[in-house]
């Protein structure tokens, strides 16, 4: 984690493609970029950001999202979402989020995850699955 440092951007694109609709998805009925989507956006321009900082044997898991999604985006329009890392306490990292279409900002917000040790999450998730 010493290589994480506040300012650090990362980006992820896509096209919104019929998949990615809420009524794809399930989460609406008119054929728009869907929340759930845009949400997964979001995680991949995260992960840009801090994974490649990170020492071996770690990673990042998001724990919280408080993200508004403000303006609709037809199937066929590239989205963009940026992160910023605005915040390291210990293992927790919280990140400034803004996503565009090609017209507008379509979500805003801030996303935070605490970086784990790889192998000792796995092993408590063999053991929650064990019960």
């Amino acid at each position: 984690m010493e290589n994480l440092k506040l300012g650090l951007t990362g980006s992820a694109t896509m096209v919104v493609g019929s998949n990615d609709t809420a009524p794809r998805v399930g989460s609406g009925r008119i054929a728009v970029l869907a929340t759930p989507v845009m949400i997964n956006l979001i995680e991949e321009a995260a992960l840009d950001a801090c994974e490649r900082h990170l020492a071996d044997g770690q990673q990042s898991l998001g724990t919280h999202l408080d993200i508004s999604h403000v303006a609709a985006t037809p199937t066929g329009m590239r989205v963009e979402a940026r992160a910023e890392l605005t915040e390291i306490d210990k293992r927790k990292l919280t990140f400034r989020i803004r996503v565009h279409d090609e017209v507008d900002l379509i979500g805003e917000g801030t996303y935070t995850r605490v970086v784990v040790t790889a192998e000792r999450f796995q092993e408590k998730v063999d053991a929650k699955a064990a019960q």
